[in-house]
């Protein structure tokens, strides 16, 4: 995983959505536990998501928000695919959420190509989503964009190439996104371990020493925060 990092480092950033919105115009967002603003707010549906994202925004002068990585979340608790009686529960949040409520196009992160796509569908899943595969100076990884358009899957076949900065998607809305808020969720994997068209971006505490390993901070490789 160092030499990744190194790697990243190294790289010139890379724009995953919307690539015309320059950084400085990218806002913080704490949806996290911690954050004693969300109590006093009714969040419960996507709607009251979307308003409160855009409240942030529009307060802050920004039109993007982004954050979450490694950030414990209540918002998982409503879907079963996070929170059930068979396991430990899933509230680590593992990639990182950009958010815009707005038309936006969605674009490779580095040169690649498509490892697997497919729409999970359960509630708070990532619906459409896109993983790519890349090899820089000999290093594997793969990165993952979820809660995309159905349209986005049209077309596409394992093995397609892809070039940085390629557009590959555009955002998808609720209820095909997962039923959220519209947001881009990047994650980079460095070991899919035999998963296809899915990887976890949720995680318990008792599994998130492996998934920091697994899945570094995407900031390194995107830089909004230097």
């Amino acid at each position: 995983m160092e030499n990744l990092i190194t790697l990243f480092k190294s790289i010139e950033a890379a724009k995953v959505i919307s690539p015309g919105i320059d950084y400085s115009d990218y806002v913080p967002l704490n949806l996290s536990v911690t954050n004693p603003e969300l109590n006093q707010h009714k969040l419960e549906t996507a709607q009251d998501y979307e308003i409160f994202i855009q409240n942030h925004l529009d307060k802050n002068k920004g039109k993007i928000a982004f954050g979450g990585y490694i950030e414990t979340r209540n918002l998982y608790q409503r879907s079963t695919v996070f929170k059930n009686t068979n396991s430990d529960e899933r509230n680590i949040h593992i990639g990182l959420d950009l958010w815009m409520n707005e038309s936006a196009t969605i674009h490779a992160a580095l040169d690649g190509s498509i490892h697997s796509f497919q729409n999970n569908t359960a509630l708070g899943d990532y619906g459409p989503t896109i993983i790519l595969s890349h090899e820089i100076e000999g290093i594997k990884f793969h990165t993952l964009y979820g809660h995309l358009s159905e349209a986005c899957l049209i077309g596409k076949k394992v093995g397609d190439i892809v070039k940085k900065g390629e557009r590959i998607a555009t955002l998808g809305l609720p209820p095909i996104n997962g039923d959220y808020a519209p947001h881009l969720h990047f994650q980079i994997i460095i070991d899919m371990e035999g998963k296809v068209g899915d990887y976890p971006g949720v995680c318990s505490e008792k599994t998130l020493p492996f998934y920091k390993s697994n899945c570094p901070d995407p900031n390194i490789l995107l830089k909004i925060v230097k």
